[in-house]
């Protein structure tokens, strides 16, 4: 998957615009609310989501593409990145808040747990969790080979996990849930195009 990510980000740069995601303002506005200073981005890409906060916390994105650093160290100066895997914790203190866009559904089970796993160990204990990921809703849902219950390889070697609201509240279960929705992304390609999927998201705090 990361020889996939580099691939396109080498070839294609800012693949999916400067415009944030508007999750990502959603997200900030909570994290402000809650008194929040510190963010970590998994899965931060060149940096399109953390520029929306790097004006009001300390931001961390951690990503594995070196095409996508290179990138982000020019679009996000205000965010520290780490080159390393979202799988794993990389920081050394912990943040008050993650934000983790369209990431969670890359994973097969296995490695959807490391993922919550990793972001829990460097959160704070009390500190929220901002994920969004597809949903079960979404026109893609049930296309192609079923690879794990819910967890569809949709296009010739890309695979995608689906969540029901259910779904997605099981995986963080243990935790606090204060909101869980859902809303249409939509997203302009290189070539002009646009493209509208259905995410889920959800906001938890670790207990």
């Amino acid at each position: 998957m990361s020889q996939y990510w580099s691939q396109r980000f080498a070839r294609e740069g800012m693949i999916w615009g400067s415009r944030p995601s508007p999750s990502a303002g959603w997200a900030k506005q909570r994290f402000m609310e809650d008194g929040a200073s510190s963010v970590l981005v998994p899965g931060a890409g060149y940096g399109r989501n953390t520029k929306v906060f790097a004006p009001e916390f300390t931001v961390y994105g951690i990503e594995l593409s070196e095409a996508a650093l290179e990138l982000a160290a020019e679009w996000d100066p205000g965010t520290t990145f780490i080159a390393g895997s979202a799988l794993q914790p990389q920081l050394v203190h912990p943040v008050d808040a993650v934000y983790c866009y369209d990431v969670l559904h890359l994973f097969l089970a296995d490695d959807r747990r490391r993922l919550i796993d990793a972001c829990l160990e460097q959160v704070r204990s009390g500190g929220l969790l901002y994920f969004t990921s597809f949903s079960d809703e979404d026109p893609n849902y049930g296309c192609g080979t079923e690879l794990e219950p819910g967890t569809y390889e949709y296009k010739a070697d890309k695979y995608a996990h689906f969540f029901s609201d259910g779904d997605l509240r099981g995986h963080f279960a243990g935790n606090e849930i204060l909101e869980t929705g859902s809303f249409t992304e939509s997203l302009k390609n290189p070539q002009g195009g646009t493209h509208e999927y259905i995410l889920r998201y959800i906001l938890a705090r670790k207990k």
